[in-house]
């Protein structure tokens, strides 16, 4: 029986056998059992890390001590309101840092807590605590953008619109068209994208 622990770009956090590229990191969010209750994050920090870490083998629900969460690739994690971890994953963190600055015309990269503020700001909705979402026109949405077509989350990439699940991004569909569609992705993430930040994208993607 999988855990509750693998994240979709919408923000909730599912028991699926799917597999995936990246790991992360909210906090401790499990009980005892390894089930999950109301709680979706304990910290503001909503990292996403490497699976492998120097060959580290870990209990993905130990007691007390954090949550492991598994995204399908970096545009999920991003979707959902991550940010690549400083540590185990130091030279994409500067990367995504240095776009977050070239981005907002920032003279140095912000720290960390900074970033996790704003991202916070962007990606819930204080009332619900469900994602907040916002609209945006597709043709000026960047690579590595996701959002919610049809009912279903999407990447967007190459002026293409890849249909998302857990076997893989499917055969590209573009809306013929200018349209305005709903983008899952929070702003502070886009414009991370649009300055140039490449997030690490399943194969399947490459592939369509």
């Amino acid at each position: 029986m999988p855990l509750q622990n693998r994240v979709l770009p919408t923000q909730e956090i599912v028991a699926d056998a799917g597999r995936g590229l990246l790991m992360g990191n909210r906090g401790t969010i499990h009980h005892p059992d390894r089930t999950l209750g109301a709680t979706r994050w304990r910290s503001k920090a909503w990292i996403c890390c490497v699976l492998d870490w120097k060959g580290v083998q870990r209990d993905p629900m130990p007691p007390g001590r954090w949550t492991a969460l598994f995204f399908f690739d970096e545009a999920v994690a991003l979707a959902a309101g991550h940010r690549p971890c400083a540590y185990c994953r130091r030279r994409d963190y500067l990367l995504y840092a240095g776009a977050w600055a070239a981005g907002r015309g920032l003279p140095e990269r912000p720290r960390a807590t900074a970033m996790d503020a704003q991202l916070h700001l962007e990606r819930v909705e204080p009332r619900t605590r469900q994602q907040r979402t916002t609209i945006a026109e597709l043709d000026e949405l960047p690579d590595g953008a996701m959002i919610r077509l049809d009912g279903r989350p999407a990447l967007v990439l190459d002026g293409k619109v890849l249909g998302w699940s857990w076997e893989g991004y499917n055969t590209p569909a573009r809306p013929a068209g200018p349209r305005e569609v709903e983008v899952l992705t929070p702003p502070a993430n886009l414009l991370v994208l649009k300055a140039g930040f490449a997030p690490l994208l399943h194969p399947t993607a490459i592939g369509n």
